[in-house]
């Protein structure tokens, strides 16, 4: 069996405000194995950003306890690659430069890990662009290069939030099609983000499902989908009876009216 890569216990948030607290999350539990794609799905507000920016030690919870690999998150780790909502890429730096941005802060071999970062974007498709900056990507490009400074100083996991979510449909399937085929190729534990029910069952082996705030995990379900997976699979009856289950079960918790 494979060994566990995330483990989250007990885990609590309260955000203290001039309007008084705001209880985040409430005693989230999981685990999340080596090499698993996993990701958790819910509506927006529920704390699922809350949680990944614990997870990646960017946020301290009010209680409980996150261990990555074994040892226990007190703040950011190199085990750990993020992909937030958007890109975040410098527009004053090429995309070479902006994937070679971790290696830069980390202090890592810079001849070393130049030669990792042209690999990655060749990988995705970026070959020929990394002298280009940031404007002269499209947005599904741009997700691309911010996936390969993720991965540049090859982290066992890579956290991602709602990475696609501000990219039209046509492009957010090519990126999930994208996704997957990195993870392939890669096979790190992805912990994905997404408040889209068809999205979490295409892409996942898991999908855990949160309760509106305060967050706490109601199940976890398995796909059982068979990989590779292409956009055929979302025409087959196992998905289409995977995401009806999901949403019914998001509706009996009154995260969907």
């Amino acid at each position: 069996m494979a060994e566990t890569t995330i483990l989250v216990e007990d885990v609590s948030m309260v955000f203290s405000t001039r309007d008084g607290d705001v209880h985040a999350l409430d005693k989230v539990n999981f685990g999340a194995r080596e090499g698993e794609f996993f990701s958790i799905l819910g509506p927006s507000g529920c704390g699922k950003s809350t949680l990944l920016r614990i997870i990646g030690g960017l946020l301290r919870p009010t209680d409980g306890r996150v261990a990555v690999n074994g040892s226990r998150v007190t703040g950011p780790t190199p085990d750990v690659g993020i992909v937030f909502q958007s890109p975040v890429l410098m527009n004053w730096r090429t995309v070479l430069d902006n994937v070679m941005l971790q290696a830069e802060v980390r202090g890592l071999n810079l001849k070393e890990y130049r030669t990792r970062a042209m690999g990655l974007l060749e990988m995705v498709g970026l070959a020929g662009f990394e002298d280009k900056y940031p404007y002269q990507l499209s947005g599904g490009m741009q997700q691309r290069a911010s996936i390969c400074r993720a991965l540049v100083h090859d982290p066992p996991l890579l956290l991602m939030d709602e990475p696609f979510g501000a990219l039209d449909a046509l492009t957010r399937e090519r990126m999930n099609l994208e996704l997957l085929r990195i993870w392939e190729a890669s096979r790190k534990t992805v912990l994905f983000i997404t408040h889209s029910i068809p999205e979490a069952v295409f892409l996942s082996d898991r999908v855990a499902i949160m309760s509106p705030r305060p967050g706490h995990l109601d199940e976890i379900a398995s796909t059982r989908l068979p990989r590779p997976r292409t956009m055929a699979t979302m025409e087959e009856d196992t998905f289409v009876k995977t995401v009806g289950t999901i949403r019914r079960s998001l509706k009996q918790e009154g995260s969907i009216d």
